[in-house]
């Protein structure tokens, strides 16, 4: 026998031998590769990038199953071990969300370890839903790793829309070091990428069995994505839209630590920052100026010296857009605020106002608010009650530049539901991530606004407070950046949007496809399962 073919004999054997392993798991040990899988594979998404950690992970938890469903009560424990997956990744993918109890630490610090363990245990709850759907259909050979794709697959959409959904650190993100791969969100939104995903990592537990055609399912799906890599930067090599003819941005960060940003003490300064920074020179002079997400530090429309800034910011031609609260009474005088988004035109006008209507839980509304403010625990932007939400998303024309459609922070983390009736050319997405901490959250919120660039084929403009501001073209390419913790502007052209995508246009078909082709190739296995070797 050649030299080569006894290694990969040699390897296929101790691969085989691993998934014996971890097949025969038990207890706690069974759940403790269940979390460590789970944790490793959070290391796939931003700011880290390693994919094929999330493709092993996938494996893994594909023969942890295996010993699940061969137990006394395999649903119990397939679920279990989805639930324990699932914690490890969204524990260590989620953990920066902690940062945002700090902000008043005298108030909500003591929510931290409830945060970390409720809301990964949670979001986890979808990924045992999951398996323990799987485990109805689970089969020997290569049909299982199929059904577990499409329980996996649909889970992941039931977490971006159930109870307002939450749609973070999808499957499809686990490829953000290959804006190639991410390119094919353009035709399977992130939904249908990351059931092929999943797909990808699930055939790789087959080479731990000892069948002589263990291996074309794998082989098959490395090929699948190497055709996607390649043609994304294809894709990427030959479509160069170019700028919107006289248009300039300015994109304002002016790095507010959150305490400071709302803290009267500072509210005078935070105001001439922002003033500053709008007016600095630049070689081409900027005709719309963009601040970040509730960037005024106060109700600044009831106070005309404020106005009449904006008045001379603006002047004869230019145009201001901000994020900022708007509090207002209602006809049976209550009051109400919204997060919302101003357009300022020439003269300091205001042009149209925009809320925001998706609103962050806990962060801008309590569900359930009368139980659990008896408990305690309120949302972490001070003031009693909550936001009202908008009833968005809506497109807007603006003279000077081309109509476009403002997304609040995390409104822009849900494929699908960025654009109303009306198509938009650009997107503005302004955001604080300051509440994030000061790394893989906004570098992970980064890179979902590229690829809702890339899904609709729309450019996005985004501002953030503290960073990471960045101007994305509509293939998810940064033209220009302004890095977290950095004080200043970002000038940059416009870029055009490209045609409708396909995902634009059809939406989730793409999913439903890749679900349906899924479902014939579990079929498949099943009718026609390969032979042992």
């Amino acid at each position: 026998m050649p030299a080569s073919a006894e290694a990969v004999r040699k390897t296929l054997t101790m691969v085989a031998r691993s998934g014996d392993r971890i097949r025969s798991a038990r207890g706690l040990t069974r759940a403790g590769i269940a979390f460590g899988a789970g944790a490793l594979s959070a290391l796939s998404f931003a700011p880290f990038g390693i994919f094929p950690l999330y493709l092993a992970a996938v494996a893994v938890l594909v023969l942890l199953l295996d010993g699940a469903v061969a137990m006394r009560r395999p649903r119990w424990s397939a679920a279990w071990i989805g639930w324990c997956w699932g914690f490890g990744q969204f524990l260590i993918g989620l953990y920066w969300v902690g940062y945002a109890f700090l902000v008043e630490a005298d108030a909500h610090a003591w929510q931290i370890p409830l945060e970390e363990f409720f809301l990964p245990g949670g979001l986890a709850l979808f990924i045992a839903l999951a398996t323990a759907g799987a485990s109805f259909f689970w089969r020997a050979g290569a049909s299982r790793v199929f059904v577990l794709a499409i329980a996996y697959g649909a889970a992941e959409w039931l977490r971006g829309h159930a109870f307002t959904g939450f749609p973070w650190n999808l499957p499809a993100y686990s490829w953000n070091a290959s804006l190639g791969v991410l390119e094919s969100t353009a035709v399977l939104g992130s939904y249908g990428l990351g059931v092929l995903t999943i797909l990808c990592g699930a055939s790789f537990a087959l080479l731990a069995e000892r069948d002589a055609r263990a291996w074309q399912l794998p082989a098959s799906m490395a090929a699948l994505f190497a055709i996607l890599w390649i043609g994304g930067d294809v894709r990427l090599a030959l479509t160069h839209p170019g700028d919107v003819s006289g248009v300039r941005l300015r994109l304002v960060q002016p790095n507010v630590p959150q305490q400071e940003k709302i803290s009267p003490l500072y509210w005078s300064r935070n105001w001439n920052e922002l003033i500053a920074l709008s007016n600095a020179p630049s070689p081409s002079r900027p005709n719309v100026i963009i601040w970040p997400e509730a960037a005024p530090p106060y109700v600044f429309v009831r106070v005309p010296s404020a106005l009449e800034e904006i008045a001379m910011l603006t002047g004869s031609d230019r145009i201001l857009m901000t994020g900022a609260v708007h509090v207002f009474r209602t006809a049976d005088r209550r009051i109400h605020a919204t997060n919302s988004f101003y357009i300022f035109g020439a003269q300091g006008v205001l042009l149209s106002t925009y809320d925001k209507f998706h609103l962050v839980p806990f962060g801008e509304y309590v569900p359930f608010t009368g139980l659990l403010e008896q408990l305690g625990i309120t949302r972490l932007v001070g003031g009693p009650g909550g936001f009202s939400a908008g009833d968005g998303p809506h497109t807007y024309d603006v003279p000077g530049a081309p109509p476009l459609a403002p997304l609040i922070c995390y409104e822009i983390i849900f494929p699908g539901e960025v654009v109303g009736r009306r198509r938009p050319d650009w997107f503005v997405n302004v955001t604080d991530d300051s509440w994030f901490g000061p790394w893989a959250g906004p570098e992970q919120h980064l890179l979902i606004a590229r690829v809702r660039a890339i899904e609709e084929g729309i450019p996005v403009a985004r501002d953030a407070n503290t960073g990471i501001s960045a101007v994305i073209d509509p293939l998810g390419r940064i033209r220009a950046r302004l890095g977290i913790g950095q004080t200043g502007v970002l000038d940059s052209a416009l870029p055009k949007a490209v045609p409708k995508t396909p995902f634009a246009r059809f939406g989730d078909t793409g999913l439903v496809l890749v679900l349906l082709a899924l479902g014939w190739g579990a079929w498949r296995c099943r009718a026609f399962p390969y032979e042992k070797g």
